[in-house]
């Protein structure tokens, strides 16, 4: 007797798409990366992607908010709880290098167009700003928090973008080292 057929299920569709973007993302950067790709990729039908992700903003929105969870997390493991602007200068080196070692994924997370709606990306996203905010709280008792963690979030980001486009020299990790680590003082040093 022949076996009823039961339609495909992908298991976690979800996981599986936003895995294929971030490996084109990898391959060919940010115009590697359509649905139409991704569902390509996941092995999976041209419309499958559609069920979690209504266009390519969804899409890049949910490997955006991977990207800054990676993020947070290669921020902390640099120094869980910064307390000095030398150990401030350590976090932000850490950002400069996330940037440089994973230009394509710094790239979506912050120069491309996002879904605002999605929760996920906006949970992500405000991991990071609590941990910079938390920085500026024990390292700058009485401080402007939102100010002076806007300042040295644009610093910081500034550094990494001037190094990711060739502005700044990144070929050696010492010169990167030396500038990041220069400029957080030259700004924290004189407060």
């Amino acid at each position: 007797m022949p076996q009823a057929t039961s339609p495909y299920h992908h298991g976690d569709l979800r996981v599986a798409c936003v895995h294929a973007a971030l490996e084109l993302l990898e391959e060919g950067g940010t115009a590697a990366l359509s649905l139409r790709a991704v569902a390509r990729r996941a092995g999976v039908a041209p419309s499958a992607p559609y069920r979690h992700y209504a266009d390519r903003d969804a899409l890049v929105s949910a490997v955006a908010a991977v990207g800054y969870r990676q993020l947070a997390d290669y921020l902390t493991a640099a120094h869980a709880e910064p307390s000095s602007v030398d150990d401030l200068a350590a976090v932000a080196l850490a950002y400069v290098r996330f940037a440089i070692e994973r230009p394509a994924l710094f790239r979506v997370m912050f120069s491309e167009p996002c879904d605002r709606d999605s929760g996920n990306r906006v949970a992500a996203t405000n991991i990071i700003s609590a941990y910079l905010d938390s920085i500026v709280r024990r390292c700058f008792p009485g401080a402007d928090v939102a100010a002076l963690s806007t300042a040295l979030w644009a610093v910081v980001h500034g550094l990494a973008f001037l190094h990711l486009d060739g502005k700044l020299e990144a070929s050696r990790p010492s010169a990167v080292a030396d500038r990041v680590h220069a400029a957080v003082h030259a700004l924290l040093d004189g407060r």
